[in-house]
């Protein structure tokens, strides 16, 4: 497996410090935070990890309180809000230093079978149609600010095509809606829950930035302040990581210094597999 991605697998396998308490590894990922998505994703396998008759889960929500520190452990306490007949509640809470940096609540269900509607997918390009992100040249990371250039230098798990071009050291106000495609760079295991746990992860990726796309500009020009306030996910029906995902976004509103922005993923068959949503801070500076 590429190396990248078996780092990833170890920041899921959570250390069980005691029956409802975990704790998790970090890693940096160019930013000068923990990756809101990496909180997400553990935080959904701790609570994951106090079911334990096969309920799935079908939603996350979620708030980011202060920044993670990268070089240290998280922990995870899960409180067993409710077992009932068919669906289980769970919150999480994410400490560091004796501090709250995040608290989520998630619902879980027995599987059964219901009415079955979902929304189409947009007709996109298929990936094999389109070019990788492209990172900036030599020569042009040279001219940017450092933590702007560690940003774009790292190697990320997971690859993305985007339908619409886009440069972000560069962006011209357009209309808040984007599409693109994602996947692991390599196979993952069997696991329906490891495949949830990624997908909340990868949830993070070009949410809030959304939102920045009407008014032409981009954290990577070094003019806003972003950060994620809170996250909701909404599990539809299964889907793999490993296998490439349509995220379709797009940002109704921005307010108040902050932006509010959705997202569908939608399997390469057209399946609607989850949502999303996200309010975050970007504040001009």
């Amino acid at each position: 497996m590429n190396a990248l991605l078996t780092d990833l697998l170890r920041q899921f396998s959570l250390e069980r410090l005691d029956v409802n308490l975990f704790r998790g590894e970090s890693r940096y990922t160019g930013s000068p935070q923990v990756f809101g998505g990496q909180v997400l994703g553990q935080a959904l396998m701790a609570a994951h990890s106090t079911i334990d008759d096969g309920r799935e889960v079908h939603s996350l929500h979620a708030y980011f309180l202060r920044r993670g520190d990268f070089d240290k452990p998280i922990v995870y306490s899960v409180d067993r809000s409710r077992d009932g007949g068919s669906f289980s509640a769970r919150r999480v809470m994410a400490i560091q230093n004796g501090e709250q940096i995040f608290i989520a609540s998630a619902s879980f269900q027995t599987p059964e079978k219901g009415l079955e509607y979902q929304a189409a997918a947009p007709q996109v390009p298929p990936p094999e149609e389109l070019q990788p992100f492209a990172k900036p040249t030599g020569a042009v990371l040279e001219k940017l600010p450092e933590k702007l250039r560690r940003w774009l230098e790292i190697e990320r798990p997971f690859e993305f095509r985007p339908v619409q071009a886009y440069n972000p050291l560069m962006p011209v106000a357009c209309e808040p809606v984007r599409q693109i495609w994602m996947r692991a760079v390599d196979k993952l295991p069997d696991d329906p829950i490891l495949h949830r746990c990624l997908l909340a992860y990868i949830s993070d990726y070009w949410l809030l930035d959304t939102t920045t796309m009407p008014h032409g500009s981009s954290f990577l020009r070094g003019n806003l302040i972003m950060a994620s306030i809170d996250h909701a996910i909404w599990f539809h029906r299964p889907a793999r990581v490993d296998e490439w995902l349509l995220y379709s976004l797009d940002s109704p509103s921005s307010s108040g210094a902050r932006g509010f922005a959705r997202g569908s993923f939608y399997t390469r068959d057209g399946v609607l597999a989850a949502s999303t949503a996200q309010e975050g801070l970007i504040r001009l500076v």
